[in-house]
């Protein structure tokens, strides 16, 4: 018999949810590859156009995403995707993905999604490259990045 699959929704980051968040954590081998998600909601502090997003499968943190449009080129940009150490490899990372990619498609006023990932991720390299993001040849620092056209 086939495991029905959770649903996945993002929920906002709250006072009651806060330390839930704090707690997910990559593996030892994943740390260097993306940043806290401590660090993560401190920058939508300060960056205000960030919005940090709790993911959750049925009522279960597994995860968090945080994308805005950046300051800088004024596009948007997917800044973090993490999928706690438990939770990896079961379709938790993609479907939050999908999620964030349709909400940024309703704003028609712009066409593409940028973000940076460090190639080291293999899995993670693999993931975007299948939900239609491809190398655009730019690099910042580790980061290589890659943009989705729509």
């Amino acid at each position: 018999m086939k495991k029905e699959i959770t649903k996945i929704t993002l929920r906002e980051i709250t006072a009651d949810n806060f330390w839930d968040i704090i707690e997910l954590n990559v593996s030892e081998e994943q740390k260097e590859l993306v940043a806290s998600n401590a660090v993560s909601i401190a920058q939508s502090k300060v960056q205000p156009e960030c919005i940090p997003m709790a993911i959750y499968s049925d009522d279960i943190p597994v995860g968090f995403i945080m994308y805005c449009i950046d300051r800088d080129d004024n596009e948007y940009w997917i800044y973090r995707l993490m999928i706690d150490k438990k939770f990896q490899s079961k379709g938790f990372g993609r479907r939050a993905m999908e999620i964030v990619i349709n909400i940024i498609k309703k704003d028609c006023s712009r066409n593409k999604i940028y973000l940076g990932v460090d190639k080291q991720g293999v899995a993670s390299v693999k993931l975007y490259e299948v939900l239609g993001f491809r190398f655009n040849g730019k690099v910042y620092g580790k980061e290589h990045i890659m943009v989705m056209e729509y």
